[in-house]
C-alpha cells in the first residue's frame, strides 16, 4: 500500500458536478491507494496557466473534460500514440517539467459497449455523431476494435471530414470503411449510434432520423443523467436499446487510474455503487455527494 498521499483533479468548466472525485476516491480506497481527488473549475481561456500553477503546487495528475480536451493536447510534452491520433487528451500525467499526455475516453466507451453492454464492435456498422474533442477522442479505439464500418456525422460536415480524414490510415489498417456523411440523413440502418454531439445539453434528443434505428440498435449517449434522458427516450420510442454514458465515465476513469497507480480497479463494482447511488431518493442521502 502506497504511504504518501498524492493529489490528482479534473478540470473543466463547468466541473462542480463531476463524480470523478467519487470514482476516484471508491477507486483508491478498493485497491489501498492513498490519494486525493478534487474537481478544478478552470477560466475559460486559462487552462495553460491553471496547469502550470497547479503543476508547481505539486499535482501528480490531471483528468480533462469540455472544453479543454484540446488544450490539454497542446499543453504536453508527450503524448501517446492514441492522443495523438485524436489530437485531443483527457488524462495528464505531471512528473516535473514533464506533462504527459493520454486519452482514456475510447478505452473507456468501448469496455463500456463490449464488457459492460455485452455488444461486439467488431463487423458491425458503427454511426458516431459528433467531431468536436468527445467524437476525436474515442473514434481510434473504436476503429481498434474492427467494425465493418464508421460512419461519421456532424452538424458542420467540414468538421466531420477532417476528423475522418485524419482516421482513414488507421482505419484502413484495421479494415474497416471509415467515411462521414449528411447528419440530416445517413444512409441505412446500424448496430451501433454513438451520441458525442452537444445536443443532450439542450434536451432535443437525436439530430439523426429514427430511420438509423433497427430493432436492438444499441444507442449510447456519451452524457448520463438528466441530460441523456431525451437521447434515451428518443431511442426506445424506435425499439433501440438506450445506453446511457455513466459506464463510459467509469471505465474512462478506471483506464487513467491504472495509468496514474498501476493498478486496475473493479471498476464493474464501482459503476454498480455508482448507479445505485444516482437512483436513491434525495431523503436517503448518506453517502456523501460526489
Amino acid at each position: 500500500m502506497n504511504t504518501a498521499t498524492d493529489h490528482y483533479a479534473v478540470l473543466g468548466n463547468p466541473v462542480a458536478h463531476s463524480r470523478s472525485p467519487w470514482i476516484h476516491a471508491r477507486f483508491a480506497e478498493l485497491t489501498g491507494q492513498a490519494l486525493s481527488y478534487r474537481a478544478q473549475l478552470c477560466p475559460l481561456g486559462g487552462f495553460g496557466p491553471l496547469l502550470a500553477e497547479l503543476r508547481h503546487q505539486g499535482l501528480r495528475g490531471c483528468n480533462v473534460t469540455v472544453p479543454f480536451k484540446f488544450d490539454a493536447f497542446a499543453a504536453c510534452t508527450r503524448t501517446t500514440e492514441r492522443a495523438r491520433l485524436a489530437q485531443a487528451c483527457n488524462t495528464l500525467t505531471l512528473a516535473g517539467d514533464e506533462v504527459l499526455g493520454d486519452n482514456t475516453d475510447g478505452l473507456g466507451l468501448v469496455a463500456d459497449i463490449t464488457v459492460n453492454a455485452g455488444v461486439p464492435l467488431a463487423g458491425q456498422r458503427v454511426l458516431l455523431l459528433g467531431a468536436g474533442g468527445a467524437a476525436a477522442g474515442v473514434l481510434g479505439p473504436l476503429l481498434a476494435q474492427r467494425p465493418r464500418e464508421l460512419v461519421v456525422c456532424n452538424r458542420t460536415p467540414a468538421k466531420a471530414d477532417a476528423l475522418v480524414h485524419s482516421h482513414l490510415a488507421f482505419a484502413h489498417s484495421q479494415q474497416c470503411e471509415l467515411k462521414s456523411h449528411s447528419i440530416q440523413a445517413p444512409e441505412g440502418v446500424f448496430d451501433v449510434i454513438i451520441n458525442g454531439t452537444a445536443s443532450s445539453l439542450g434536451g432535443e434528443g437525436a439530430p439523426v432520423p429514427p430511420s438509423v434505428l433497427r430493432p436492438g440498435t444499441l444507442a449510447v449517449d456519451m452524457m448520463y443523467g438528466p441530460n441523456a434522458q431525451p437521447f434515451l427516450h428518443w431511442a426506445s420510442q424506435h425499439g433501440a436499446v438506450g445506453r446511457d454514458g455513466l459506464g463510459m465515465l467509469v471505465e474512462q476513469a478506471a483506464a487513467a487510474f491504472a495509468i496514474w497507480r498501476g493498478v486496475t480497479p473493479p471498476s464493474a463494482q464501482v459503476l454498480a455503487e455508482l448507479r445505485a447511488l444516482l437512483q436513491a431518493p434525495p431523503t436517503a442521502a448518506a453517502t456523501p455527494q460526489p
